[in-house]
């Protein structure tokens, strides 16, 4: 395939492209509409994201969860911490709010302080019964003050859950309906009804309602990707055009760089739909993403094109020198740029994997649409004005590459020891990195709906659902006493924890029954005695109010138990060592040949996930290095030119991770894109330098000094360009509300900016100091891949066709 990649094959090209013209055209408006239509299959994500594979251990585990218990992730909670709301009133207007949510299809069940039954003793028929806290609607304050003091203060099995009897908050628990949490049946309900419910609510009585639970956040922080996606695509049209239009001083160039990245854009979206992925946080990265890439592909071809006009006239030789002489340059590049982003598709991980191929596949895209868009749309338009062209002659640029130049000539000893001290430094940092695995870290903390997170972490420690799965191995197991007795003790190192919530689980109900046996004394809210047991047994067995409380802690065999608990948003590392103490207590409470006991839920799955991640970007980063080394080898045909070549590419990898240590941005699933994206993409100027020092080589008869700096003039202007769009294109994701996005687009466009100074400075220094071992015969073969054709190649004629 490489070595059809010549000269003759680019003219080939050449003639095929401006030949037909209008055939072309028509393709590429086809295949618009074709990827067009193919929108109708885009979707948004309606879960969160999961980053291990279907098959890993922990996703199987909470699989299996699932198919026992079903859908943990189904609880909206409405809270308020109001002392009017204990106003008769208030209280009644609070009750009717729960109350109509009941009426709804969406809705499975609502649990509120009015659906609150008291489990009461029945003596005479030995069974308990139970008796609702409020029977009808309030009426005076005398019951409400007696409410409060039962439910504060005599009740300990309901503490935690809907309210918090030191703060006197209060909540209301709705249950979605489990076969709609992963749909659009979810979002139309949390953005229609419950949203419309809620700001009644609030204009009626004055009281400021807190929501959360993982459907409203999921729900919420979808609606800010959908949002942010048109916010990305206008402002990196607008900041890259505006770039191109400062340097070109070209409406016309400008303009015929939008059409090509809106194509691009529209394709982008059309592979999306395509292949009927969703739209992820990470996948809403890649429109905007194609217009920052495509941008420096249309400054290679348009600069060249008026280098060319400029020198001879000739319109139709300027449009086929184009294609023939930096086609191939730019293919390289995207090819080496869309490697970096297919790495992706080589891990075990879903989203990676979908983020990697329609990256990838739409870098090639943009490729196809400028060769193709470019040049024929230059042969309709009249030739360049002199103002166009007078970019090319600005002082300001000539002196920036002339301070290059000394530089290199004279300054590379300093060149290398700030490389070297850039080094040590980042190394130092990089032993600062953390990992991240919080669920809610990345959301956007500025929206009202974080807020109400940590509003409900701090008056019920946590959100995020943490589940622990006791499997007894033999049906009935769970209401043994010797196993709710072994469950206690795990509970009670789950109260000591701090960023854990109070467990929901049957020992409650045990300790609850206790209660109940014993007349309701609060004292006795505890596990019963081994001859107590046996009494309270047969008046839960009797009771069908017992078996429906059972129902959400126990599975319908009796084999297995959950304990429920909720995280507080936390880091990996204070998560590993709560992960371990509960690993320590369940091997010492639970013998492993009578239990088997497992630790699952929403907030250890996302973690998990984020350390898989940091295994892949390891793994992915390696195969792309190692994929652009062996491109770099088949090039240039030497081994030394691929250390040459890596050095002043990794340095600035190494920087952006010294800097992330000591700035303290966290490894996660957003920023750990940065490598491999800034590695993919910095290497194309290396990949320039490289062809175009090769080309002069040959024109001077092997001078490597005088190449070098020739090489550095030739492609210095055209990289500097470049390396501006790509560092303010790559900029706009700072204008997100999501802090990982932020992340991700400041510490790619400072990589970047710091890769085209390693390239322009130490990447030809290196070339100076190594001449000796690089100039020998095997740099002097024929490369595999003619990259940039040899300026004295006779063009062919085209004039006649056109």
């Amino acid at each position: 395939m490489f070595k059809l990649l010549t000269t003759g094959f680019w003219e080939a090209v050449a003639r095929l492209i401006l030949r037909n013209k209008i055939a072309i055209l028509m393709a590429i408006i086809l295949a618009t509409v074709f990827f067009g239509y193919q929108w109708q299959h885009m979707r948004f994500t309606y879960t969160e994201a999961n980053m291990l594979p279907d098959d890993h251990k922990v996703n199987l585990t909470y699989n299996n969860f699932l198919d026992v218990f079903g859908e943990e992730g189904n609880l909206i909670v409405i809270g308020v911490k109001d002392s009017t709301l204990f106003s008769v009133d208030k209280l009644n207007a609070w009750n009717k709010l729960s109350d109509d949510f009941k009426t709804f299809d969406e809705v499975e069940t609502v649990v509120s302080i009015k659906d609150l039954q008291k489990l009461v003793k029945n003596t005479e028929e030995e069974k308990f019964d139970l008796e609702p806290f409020i029977k009808d609607s309030i009426s005076t304050i005398d019951q409400i003050n007696k409410l409060q003091s039962e439910l504060f203060k005599q009740y300990p099995f309901y503490d935690n859950f809907l309210f918090n009897s030191s703060t006197k908050t209060i909540r209301t628990a709705i249950y979605l309906r489990k076969d709609i949490i992963n749909t659009s049946a979810r979002k139309d309900f949390i953005l229609t009804i419950l949203e419309d419910k809620i700001k009644t609510f609030k204009n009626e009585t004055g009281l400021d309602i807190k929501v959360s639970g993982m459907p409203y956040i999921r729900t919420l922080n979808s609606q800010v990707i959908v949002e942010e996606i048109s916010w990305f695509i206008g402002a990196a049209l607008l900041v890259t055009s505006l770039i191109f239009f400062l340097f070109f001083r070209s409406f016309r160039a400008t303009f015929i760089s939008l059409v090509v990245v809106c194509f691009g854009v529209m394709w982008t979206f059309g592979i999306l739909g395509l292949l009927k992925y969703e739209i992820t946080v990470l996948t809403a990265l890649i429109p905007p993403l194609i217009i920052v890439i495509g941008i420096p592909n249309c400054i290679f071809l348009i600069n060249k094109y008026q280098h060319e006009v400029k020198s001879h006239g000739n319109k139709v030789k300027s449009l086929q020198r184009v294609i023939t002489k930096v086609g191939n340059a730019t293919l390289m590049t995207n090819v080496t740029t869309a490697s970096g982003f297919a790495t992706f598709i080589l891990t075990q991980s879903k989203l990676l994997k979908e983020f990697g191929l329609v990256a990838s596949l739409s870098i090639l895209a943009i490729f196809i649409l400028c060769l193709l868009i470019i040049p024929i749309m230059y042969t309709f338009l009249p030739y360049p004005k002199q103002r166009h062209l007078e970019h090319l002659n600005k002082r300001w640029i000539g002196g920036f590459v002339n301070w290059m130049e000394q530089m290199v000539k004279h300054k590379r000893i300093t060149i290398y020891v700030t490389a070297l001290v850039l080094l040590i430094v980042s190394l130092l940092g990089i032993n600062k990195i953390t990992i991240s695995g919080s669920l809610i870290e990345d959301m956007p903390k500025e929206k009202q709906f974080f807020k109400d997170i940590r509003f409900f972490e701090d008056e019920f420690n946590g959100i995020m659902p943490l589940e622990i799965v006791v499997d007894t191995k033999r049906k009935k197991g769970v209401m043994k006493l010797a196993t709710i007795k072994r469950m206690n003790q795990l509970e009670d190192l789950i109260i000591e924890t701090p960023q854990l919530s109070r467990p929901m689980s049957v020992v409650s109900l045990v300790k609850y029954a206790k209660q109940a046996y014993t007349n309701g004394n609060p004292k006795y809210y505890q596990l019963p005695t081994s001859q107590e047991n046996l009494f309270i047994s047969s008046y839960i067995k009797k009771s069908s109010s017992s078996v429906d409380l059972l129902k959400n802690f126990v599975d319908s065999t009796g084999r297995y138990a959950r304990i429920t608990t909720f995280m507080k948003d936390i880091g990996t590392d204070k998560m590993e060592r709560i992960e371990e103490n509960l690993q320590n207590k369940i091997t010492k409470v639970f013998p492993k040949e009578r239990y088997d006991v497992t630790l699952t839920g929403k907030a250890l799955v996302f973690q998990k996930g984020t350390k898989y991640l940091v295994n892949n970007l390891i793994i992915s980063l390696s195969l792309a290095i190692l994929l652009i080394s062996i491109f770099m080898a088949y090039m240039f045909r030497s081994a030394r030119m691929i250390v040459v070549s890596l050095i002043p590419n990794l340095l600035p990898l190494l920087v952006t991770a010294g800097l992330m240590g000591y700035l303290g941005v966290p490894i996660k699933p957003s920023t750990i894109l940065v490598f491999s994206i800034a590695f993919g993409i910095s290497v194309d100027d290396t990949i320039h330098f490289l062809a175009k020092y090769r080309q002069e080589l040959q024109a001077n008869h092997w001078k490597i000094r005088k190449s070098v700096y020739g090489a550095l003039k030739e492609t210095g202007v055209s990289m500097f360009y470049t390396s501006i769009v790509l560092f303010f294109g790559f900029s706009v994701f700072t204008i997100s509300s999501f802090g990982g996005t932020v992340a991700l687009g400041a510490l790619v466009s400072a990589t970047l900016l710091f890769a085209m100074l390693s390239n322009l400075l130490l990447l030809p220094s290196l070339l100076l100091s190594l001449e000796r071992s690089i100039a020998n015969k095997e740099v002097l073969k024929e490369p595999s891949i003619q990259i940039i054709p040899r300026e004295d190649k006779e063009d062919i004629n085209l004039s006649d066709n056109l």
